[in-house]
């Protein structure tokens, strides 16, 4: 294998949805065999199944036990479910679930034994695949938990990106209700901190400019529509702002965004889920990407959903899947690069006296 390609996981998702649509569609470009060595967490048969289904080219798999075992300038394939595995397209299933998990399980396990580089995930239906191993509302809680130790707490942080623009959440999968007591001063500021720090290392931007949204309508409207503005938000950037970092705000979200003040910014930070998504995803459209940043290894996913209404049908555009590949390389190069460069010097050597 060639020591210097990125050693990419891809997870199947919910095998009733259309991850493997776009797993599929992304693979029929075959140069990407020359710019990566990829690995599919999955089932050759469901594979196969939507192929036919779609009547899409052949993509050829090289079947192997693990990721350890991939062979270079050819797609492979771990099969993580049996032969058994029922696939019933648009519907959600226990079996589509635990299928979906069985593929984080293996691909985390490699990541952590050092069998692949990056992780790139399709999207899961967060219900069907709740079960005794997972209790988790998404990937991102998961892939927290599976990444921490108690010597080194993960804290994960969604950050939706595309082209220059990149959004980051203070709360994610959250029910609304429970937003505001869950923003705090020291959540907003830690929250601006590992913004600042992902910036830096995961993306390349030397003096991160990052804005802060309001949590309530027009920042608050000076205590009339709410107090977390002047009482929660405004101190944690002026916090962080001693320490150094650019943080901006807070700004209303509608007008930030209507108005396109966010291309002044290198980094926008959302209090809650919505918020921060739904301009984020009209503004990005099929470009968009789901990265977890503040992990030990970094995870992409297309900022699409399992698509159920469309699966099957040849439908789904593999855009967004494509894009968060591109940005699992790319991530993974920054951080190399930026590690390097900020790495400790050796101490010199004390001369010994002749």
């Amino acid at each position: 294998m060639n020591d210097n390609k990125i050693r990419v996981g891809i997870t199947h998702g919910d095998t009733n949805g259309i991850g493997y649509e776009v797993i599929l569609k992304l693979l029929e470009d075959t140069r990407l065999s020359d710019l990566c060595t990829i690995t599919v967490y999955g089932s050759a048969k469901a594979a196969a199944f939507y192929r036919k289904a779609m009547e899409l080219p052949q993509v050829q798999f090289n079947k192997v036990e693990s990721a350890s075992q991939a062979r270079d300038g050819v797609f492979n394939i771990v099969n993580v479910v049996g032969e058994d595995l029922k696939i019933e397209p648009g519907v959600a299933t226990e079996a589509a679930g635990a299928a979906a998990l069985a593929a984080l399980d293996a691909a985390c396990a490699d990541l952590k034994n050092g069998a692949i580089d990056v992780l790139l995930t399709a999207p899961i239906n967060k219900h069907s695949i709740q079960s005794s191993s997972f209790s988790f509302p998404g990937h991102t809680e998961y892939l927290e938990a599976s990444f921490s130790t108690p010597d080194e707490p993960a804290k994960a942080l969604m950050i939706l990106c595309a082209d220059k623009l990149r959004v980051a959440l203070v709360t994610a999968h959250m029910p609304l209700a429970k937003v505001p007591a869950a923003i705090t001063k020291e959540l907003v500021l830690e929250r601006i901190e590992q913004f600042d720090s992902s910036l830096r290392r995961d993306f390349g931007v030397h003096s991160p400019r990052i804005a802060v949204l309001s949590l309530n309508p027009h920042a608050g409207e000076s205590g009339l529509l709410g107090s977390e503005e002047s009482e929660v938000i405004a101190p944690a950037i002026a916090e962080a702002r001693a320490k150094k970092i650019l943080a901006f705000g807070p700004y209303p979200s509608d007008g930030f965004f209507g108005s396109g003040q966010f291309a002044a910014f290198d980094g926008v930070l959302a209090m809650y889920h919505d918020q921060g998504l739904t301009p984020f995803k009209t503004i990005a459209m099929d470009a968009g990407v789901n990265f977890t940043a503040g992990l030990p290894y970094v995870r992409t996913s297309p900022d699409h959903g399992t698509g159920y209404d469309i699966a099957a049908k040849g439908q789904a555009s593999p855009d967004s899947m494509r894009s968060a590949l591109y940005a699992a390389l790319d991530i993974y190069r920054a951080r190399q690069n930026h590690d390097e460069a900020h790495k400790s010097p050796l101490k010199p050597q004390q001369s010994s006296n002749r």
